[in-house]
């Protein structure tokens, strides 16, 4: 409005103008030789008309400027207030989406101390370095310290007479390996008793270490080269019986003081463990389907062999790390990568499961070792189910397997 101001004055003063110009006119006619063709009158309704033409445009163009300002105004409060109502919902949803967080993290955390309440009394893996003290109470990780506390009894001389199956300590006198894996075999439905008695039993053996090593000779048939670890049950039970002898001798040095487990973990011992594990390293490049998801005994038993014998520091921390996502199902892992010292690569190992669609496991580590700032657990359990749906509605056969069921129930809970 305020650049019409100009405007409307000059219009005012046409009236004035035009008089000046028809005294200028007359004047100039009166001076005049020759009769001018044009008349006063003519040029008098012309300007006339000029001057009501631009009155009527003018009036136009400020009515039109005020419905202008009318509609912005009216455009920037319904603007407003729909921007208050989206910031509203917003504020709504962010509120709803963090208890549902909140609800899932507390769920989670519930599901693990029960999970870790279940199998607390199950060995875990221990390491012995000769060069390091035993791990304090303060280093070792909750499940370790309630296998500590429930086994700490067990480890004791005086109860050998007590032993549900004495026959095991006669085995370990005999240094019979072979006698030892088929009673474990024969008595596989009790085997919570045989892992808390095994762990007593070594003591009674002249060279507990050298008996267990004796015992892996087998879990690699060297008669049938070709043979299918996955179905064929009896090696499938002979590695699960070899994995958990080097559990129950972590147990007996994780209770022996230092100088008697440098006679038990002799350098000699250690050579023939070292020379174990580099003829198995080799066979962890073509291992099946299990290794893909988290659950293959060929990388466990290469694992806890490093970790039981304290020879994980002759190998590439790199390629041991390469080996975690090969277990990451299993229930001992995250005690194999403390064991092993790799707490400070778990940020890239979990990585290596969320890239693979392995949230689960992910999640699982992530919550063992206090990194869930880092992965929260909600986005990747709704990428897990997602992606799962995917799979579910595809019907293809066979498309879900047995463990993505279960994966799919653990993340819906």
């Amino acid at each position: 409005m305020e650049d019409t101001e100009p405007v409307a004055t000059l219009m005012d003063s046409t009236t004035s103008r035009i008089q000046q110009l028809q005294k200028a006119f007359a004047e100039l006619e009166s001076h005049r030789a020759v009769t001018l063709n044009l008349k006063w009158k003519e040029l008098e309704e012309h300007f006339h008309g000029l001057e009501r033409s631009l009155k009527r445009r003018f009036h136009e163009l400020e009515d039109q400027e005020k419905q202008y300002e009318t509609k912005t105004r009216r455009a920037r409060e319904i603007l407003e207030k729909r921007e208050a109502a989206v910031m509203a919902k917003e504020q709504a949803s962010l509120e709803k989406l963090q208890e549902k967080q909140d609800a899932a993290v507390f769920a989670i955390a519930n599901a693990l101390q029960k999970h870790r309440k279940v199998s607390s009394a199950e060995p875990a893996a221990v390491p012995y370095d000769g060069q390091c003290e035993s791990p304090t109470i303060d280093d070792q990780p909750p499940d370790a310290m309630t296998a500590e506390s429930n086994l700490g009894e067990i480890i004791d001389p005086s109860e050998n007479g007590n032993l549900e199956y004495p026959q095991l300590v006669k085995l370990c006198e005999q240094m019979d390996s072979e006698g030892l894996h088929k009673f474990i075999s024969d008595n596989r439905k009790n085997l919570a008793v045989l892992k808390e008695e095994i762990p007593l039993a070594l003591k009674a053996a002249v060279n507990p270490a050298q008996l267990v090593l004796d015992s892996l000779e087998d879990f690699y048939p060297k008669e049938v080269a070709n043979v299918d670890g996955k179905k064929d049950s009896t090696l499938l039970g002979l590695r699960r019986t070899c994995i958990m002898l080097m559990e129950c001798l972590s147990i007996l040095l994780m209770y022996t003081d230092l100088v008697s487990v440098s006679a038990l973990i002799s350098e000699d011992v250690k050579d023939q463990a070292k020379a174990i594990a580099e003829e198995w390293k080799p066979k962890l490049d073509s291992l099946d389907v299990d290794a893909n998801n988290g659950n293959s005994l060929e990388a466990h038993a290469f694992l806890q062999l490093l970790a039981t014998f304290g020879i994980a520091s002759d190998f590439d921390v790199e390629e041991i790390s390469r080996l975690i996502p090969m277990v990451s199902r299993r229930r001992q892992a995250a005690e194999l990568c403390r064991f092993l010292g790799l707490s400070e690569r778990m940020p890239g190992v979990i990585e290596v499961l969320v890239n693979s669609g392995r949230q689960i496991d992910a999640v699982n580590l992530a919550f063992a070792f206090d990194l869930m700032e880092l992965f929260s657990p909600v986005p990747l359990l709704k990428s897990y189910l997602k992606e799962a749906r995917k799979v579910a509605s595809s019907g293809k056969p066979g498309s879900a397997s047995p463990t993505t069921v279960q994966d799919f129930s653990i993340a819906s809970e």
